[in-house]
């Protein structure tokens, strides 16, 4: 029974629940890896998975066939057999192909039926060994407002332990893009270490962190650096997080690296699943 008393914490667990997770795939060897360590994910917070695939169309004049039936037939068929290929743990998997671009598919996606957290994989369907992001990974985190968990090659689920939260402002106007961070604090309970990064263009401001964010920390350390990614590589050995929690913002962690959607390693690299949050100022 929900009483005045403990209403307000009710409302809290509640609106950190997440149930609807989506998992873009592509067409590398590492794509079972990606969905095994999704569904292990939602087994852990029973959640929903949707497995989702975009395809494209492209026809000839004086095509008799129905290319796109075939396409779509196929691509259905690539999807049941990659969910075949792995342990689904009693979860509630669905499948989910669309026509169209992958950004604005997830978009149409996101508006019927909610999605809270994409999990996808760094390469989609690159196979270049100096690409951290590929083309499709990287626009899907620069371009969608939905937090995105990319999850390294080969790497296997296990509950988070200790986090790492890179930011350069405190700042935080929708309170609700924390929600990932929100459901990973009261789910699995880690240390949250806070990590603000004085830049050159710094405003005092930028270091009054704002309740939400603060009451989620463990600790707070504050370094100065050129970039908030290079302030990120200084501390990255020293407290060995097994999630690097970063903020897109317009002038944030990601805004000189995502000129383009492919992230090069030279450019950017994390050995640990990476959380990325959207929408914060």
């Amino acid at each position: 029974m929900v009483t005045p008393k403990n209403l307000c914490k009710f409302v809290l667990l509640n609106f950190m629940e997440m149930k609807q997770i989506l998992v873009p795939i592509g067409s590398t060897e590492n794509v079972k890896n990606t969905l095994q360590y999704a569904i292990d994910f939602a087994a852990e917070i029973t959640a929903k998975v949707f497995v989702f695939r975009a395809y494209n169309v492209q026809t000839k004049a004086g095509t008799i066939i129905n290319v796109n039936e075939i396409i779509e037939r196929e691509t259905n068929l690539y999807l049941r057999t990659m969910v075949n290929a792995v342990d689904r743990k009693n979860v509630d998997v669905k499948l989910i192909s669309a026509k169209g671009g992958e950004v604005d598919s997830i978009a149409a996606i996101d508006k019927e039926i909610g999605i809270d957290l994409i999990i996808v994989g760094p390469k989609s369907n690159s196979i270049k060994e100096e690409v951290f992001l590929g083309k499709t990974t990287g626009s899907i985190v620069k371009q969608s407002d939905i937090p995105v968990l990319v999850v390294p090659n080969s790497y296997s689920y296990s509950p988070f332990k200790k986090v790492l939260a890179a930011t350069k402002s405190g700042i935080i106007n929708n309170i609700g893009a924390l929600k990932p961070l929100e459901m990973i604090a009261n789910e699995f309970n880690p240390t949250i270490d806070l990590l603000l990064v004085k830049t050159a263009d710094y405003s005092e401001g930028d270091f009054v962190i704002n309740p939400p964010l603060d009451s989620l920390k463990t600790g707070l350390d504050i370094v100065e650096s050129a970039t908030t990614y290079q302030g990120v590589l200084t501390k990255m050995e020293a407290y060995n997080p097994d999630l690097l929690c970063v903020f897109r913002r317009k002038r944030g962690f990601f805004k000189k690296l995502w000129e383009k959607n492919t992230v090069l390693k030279k450019e950017f690299y994390c050995d640990v699943p990476l959380l990325v949050l959207n929408g914060l100022k």
